[in-house]
């Protein structure tokens, strides 16, 4: 039987400023099981992002709530969100937020050495093999095209062997070609590991290759 990794219950966010109340979610629910995957799709300012923060537990729900393998993740503090976020989580970026001072092997290895990893430049050197950067692992970001910075990102989330991995844009700054290989590649990574994918994107195409999508508009599911 499938576990549950991510559940999202009835939630919705709401700020408060001059003008009133501001509804950036409303009532939302899913469930994904190990080894899935998510879409969420919408237009810009439809809550993509906003969901995707509250997964993460990087803000808290003004109701509702998230359950990560069947804990509710959303009524931890800030501190017990972090620590099991590094443990649990994996990130990728349309900006990369790779450390510029440090080179392709010190990006993968940092959260390694941090989750206290028995061989940390170990494992980030084979990950970065996995993603085709064996000869770059020395390189600073800024000497790397814009696909092979994403494809350190890529080694980074995996290397910590996530449960839940989400991605935001992650193919969104690139040319098409260098997109379609970080999405092979995202997904044989996926498929590897039996992590849970969350993908927020603009791209219908993308959307269409995840088990399930959802359709934002004004902070509802549509």
């Amino acid at each position: 039987m499938a576990s549950t990794i991510l559940q999202v219950e009835h939630l919705s966010k709401v700020v408060h400023d001059v003008g009133g109340d501001l509804h950036i979610l409303k009532d939302v629910n899913l469930s994904l099981n190990a080894g899935e995957s998510l879409a969420i799709v919408g237009s810009s300012g439809s809550g993509k992002s906003t969901l995707l923060g509250l997964m993460a537990g990087l803000d808290t729900p003004s109701s509702g709530r998230v359950l990560l393998m069947g804990e509710e993740f959303s009524a931890l503090g800030e501190d017990a969100r972090a620590q099991k976020r590094s443990h649990s989580m994996g990130f990728v970026f349309q900006s990369f937020q790779l450390l510029a001072h440090l080179s392709a092997l010190e990006n993968v290895q940092l959260p390694l050495e941090l989750m206290g990893h028995p061989d940390p430049k170990g494992q980030a050197q084979e990950m970065l093999k996995r993603v085709g950067l064996q000869t770059k692992l020395k390189q600073l970001p800024r000497v790397l095209s814009g696909g092979e910075q994403q494809r350190v990102a890529l080694a980074r989330a995996f290397a910590c062997e996530p449960k839940l991995l989400l991605a935001d844009e992650p193919t969104g700054s690139l040319d098409r070609a260098s997109g379609e290989l970080i999405l092979s590649l995202m997904l044989a990574l996926q498929a590897e590991h039996g992590s849970t994918l969350v993908l927020v994107t603009h791209d219908m195409g993308l959307a269409s290759q995840m088990d399930q999508r959802i359709h934002l508009e004004g902070g509802c599911v549509v």
